[in-house]
């Protein structure tokens, strides 16, 4: 078939590739505008638009999508099905009605679970014991077109947004492919989601990857996890606000020590900060301004060490 894929981030290069080394002929390639990146700020192209112009395709960067000009352009090019990874704005249905095969969108859930923009991180978030990709033809309605494939993968104990995405990135790129080819042949008709198990997944901002350290120590774990690495946890230490990577459930314990929520306390593999049920050990720390380190580097910084038995005063260092 001739495609014209859309997408946007890192994880999409993955479908592209694919798709490329497939049978399929890629026409073109829509993604989001160029945008700011770096301390400078200046605007670069997309990890997908990069890809695409190393390739020699022709790159779409619509502001909208329901601008005439790029509609204009996209019946010229005349795609038969428009394959979609993480591309990042809605479609009109002027857009929709283009191709004859439609749109195919690859989604990072077992749909109907997690519809909306940031479904492997409310994954992680909930404690979810499996998760997976989905392709599906797109429609007017969020996520809720109806299926062509499934692939499932385990969520493991200690995975991040970011670990969990790349080896879902990886088996959905080939859903991707074999949802085309089964398009193609006419072997793949689409099936309704179950009208049960819908739940959405809003973007993660800033705000809400802020650490809450009266939570149990298991939602503060997830947390740290989904927001790893975008938007990234943290906390504030003093008037200062410091990133926080993953945390480990800490099983040391020290005789007569006593932490309340967002209390610190030095131990010999590293520091612990009190959570609503038992404490964490936390993992890397960023300061505001400096590099990343360990958690046992910053402590030494601040001059957090250990304590009295009777555990840490109200001048103590801690996190809120």
């Amino acid at each position: 078939m001739r495609v014209a894929f859309a997408g946007t981030p890192r994880a999409a290069v993955l479908s592209l590739e694919a798709i490329l080394r497939s049978r399929h002929e890629v026409a073109a390639v829509i993604t989001r505008p160029d945008a700011p990146v770096g301390r400078g700020r200046k605007p670069a192209p997309s990890p997908v638009a990069e890809r695409a112009i190393e390739a020699g395709i022709e790159v779409l960067k619509p502001a909208k999508p329901r601008d005439p000009e790029f509609l204009d352009r996209l019946r010229v090019i005349g795609p038969d099905c428009c394959p979609v990874t993480a591309y990042g704005a809605l479609l009109p249905q002027a857009a929709l009605d283009i191709p004859r095969h439609g749109w195919v969108n690859l989604h990072f859930s077992l749909l109907p679970a997690w519809r909306g923009a940031a479904p492997v991180q409310h994954a992680v978030l909930h404690g979810d014991d499996v998760t997976g990709a989905t392709t599906f033809r797109i429609v007017a309605a969020l996520d809720a077109g109806p299926v062509y494939g499934v692939v499932t993968e385990p969520i493991r104990p200690a995975d991040t947004t970011g670990d969990l995405l790349e080896r879902i990135a990886v088996s959905g790129a080939e859903l991707l492919v074999a949802t085309l080819d089964g398009i193609e042949t006419g072997e793949l008709n689409p099936q309704p989601q179950p009208a049960d198990g819908v739940s959405l997944a809003p973007k993660l901002g800033v705000d809400d990857a802020r650490v809450n350290w009266a939570l149990p120590a298991p939602a503060i774990g997830r947390l740290i996890r989904a927001c790893t690495p975008a938007p990234g946890a943290w906390t504030v230490q003093g008037d200062a606000r410091l990133k926080l990577g993953p945390v480990t459930q800490s099983e040391t314990t020290e005789p007569g020590v006593q932490l309340g929520p967002g209390e610190l306390y030095a131990v010999r593999d590293g520091v612990l900060a009190g959570t609503g049920t038992g404490p964490v050990l936390l993992g890397e720390v960023q300061p505001a301004g400096k590099r990343r380190m360990t958690a046992a580097e910053w402590a030494r910084g601040i001059r957090l060490n250990g304590r009295e038995p009777h555990g840490p005063g109200p001048s103590s260092p801690r996190l809120g």
